[in-house]
């Protein structure tokens, strides 16, 4: 989950050809669009029940089988990998922003984590997949690197995406040296948080997020390399915003053709690593598990940068982005508020206190579900911002943030 942040660029260079407090559209539908894949992935996750519903006739199980392989190939870890580096843009506008006006903003950001952490505690009532409080935490990394050189920061973002941590336990795990046991700790709270969502009603579903629910995430998060990700996540995408990766230029232009490139090709080993790395370590579990990390951080950042590439190098085609990719600004806009309201709206459809649909719909049907529950939303978004400036959650933290 992503938070809406401010896209507002304050006046530009000619280089960047930007006027004063124009938003970049560009990002806004970026951020728009993998808010949309996030929602799709977690209605097909029955927002983390996982259910595989019984008495299926062949030909749906075929088609959910196909749907399953093909959206977790394309959008799982990436609609959230390109939602984790606009989170990191969007610091640098807020930054930038605030250093030509000549206003302190880091201790104001910190301030801004904060919040985030509260709005992720209110997220987290209803859902315990929430990433918020991650972001939250990571976001006090941006605060210490934002004054480093851009090559510094993309030294870091690449050594957080590669999971160092993860290399260090795999070499030393094959030479037969301890190392810190981790990886399945989360699934004891899965066990305790699972039967009152197939089962409890709201209540007690509140109740269970407020401790093992919220344990059974946040340690899932932890042990599947989530810190080193979204960090190197954010740091990316604060490089992005220095070298104007998203304002049209024949720079930029070159930088994502080359960012497309070498994305492919670094694509594949990784995810050849990923699918057969079990088969080259005889099964051994201690050994996959890191191979596993490693490589889905990787693969995951790299697919996702092809997807993003595509998708800005098809919007600077037009002068203004393809309409179909202008449905998804106002969507974007209100990214905080969209990604809170989805998950209630989803576990009121498929939790055991609402419709109990994780028991009947498989994967055709919960991509239904999905994008009939993001086309709402869109139109909710659209007829909200014609009113108003901002989404309501997005106008409650920066009220906040400024108070």
């Amino acid at each position: 989950m992503e938070q809406q942040l401010k896209t507002n660029i304050q006046q530009p260079t000619h280089a960047n050809g930007i006027r004063k407090n124009e938003r970049l559209e560009v990002v806004d539908a970026l951020r728009g669009i993998a808010l949309c894949a996030i929602v799709i992935i977690h209605c097909l996750e029955h927002y983390n029940l996982y259910y595989i519903p019984e008495n299926t006739p062949q030909w749906l199980t075929t088609i959910d089988k196909g749907i399953w392989q093909t959206i977790w190939f394309l959008l799982a870890g990436k609609a959230f990998s390109a939602f984790s580096l606009l989170f990191g843009f969007s610091f640098f506008i807020q930054y930038d922003n605030a250093q030509r006006r000549g206003i302190p903003f880091r201790g104001r950001f910190a301030w801004r984590m904060v919040l985030l952490m509260m709005f992720s505690q209110l997220h987290s009532l209803f859902y315990n997949g929430d990433i918020l409080l991650l972001y939250a935490v990571m976001g006090f990394l941006l605060i210490a690197v934002c004054r480093c050189q851009t090559q510094t920061v993309l030294i870091l973002a690449i050594l957080l995406i590669l999971q160092p941590i993860e290399w260090i336990r795999l070499l030393l795990t094959a030479n037969g040296i301890p190392f810190i046991e981790y990886g399945n700790h989360w699934m004891k709270f899965a066990g305790l948080a699972k039967p009152v969502m197939e089962n409890g009603n709201l209540l007690e579903v509140i109740q269970s997020n407020i401790t093992y629910g919220q344990l059974y995430g946040n340690l899932w998060q932890i042990e599947n390399g989530r810190i080193c990700q979204i960090g190197g996540l954010f740091l990316f995408g604060l490089a992005a915003g220095r070298l104007q990766l998203f304002v049209k230029s024949e720079k930029s232009v070159h930088y994502w053709k080359k960012l497309i490139g070498s994305a492919i090709l670094l694509f594949i080993p990784f995810y050849l690593i990923k699918i057969y790395h079990s088969d080259w370590t005889g099964g051994n579990a201690a050994l996959n598990m890191p191979l596993e990390i490693a490589s889905s951080s990787i693969s995951n950042f790299l697919l996702m940068t092809v997807l993003a590439g595509f998708f800005v190098l098809a919007w600077f085609s037009r002068e203004k982005g393809y309409s179909f990719q202008r449905q998804f600004i106002h969507y974007g806009r209100m990214s905080l508020t969209n990604y809170i309201t989805q998950s209630i709206i989803g576990i009121t459809l498929f939790y055991g206190f609402g419709l109990n649909l994780y028991r009947y719909t498989g994967a055709t049907y919960c991509l239904l579900i999905g994008i009939v529950i993001v086309i709402l939303q869109m139109l909710f978004s659209r007829y909200w911002l014609s009113h108003h400036k901002q989404g309501p959650l997005e106008r409650i933290w920066k009220k906040l943030t400024w108070i």
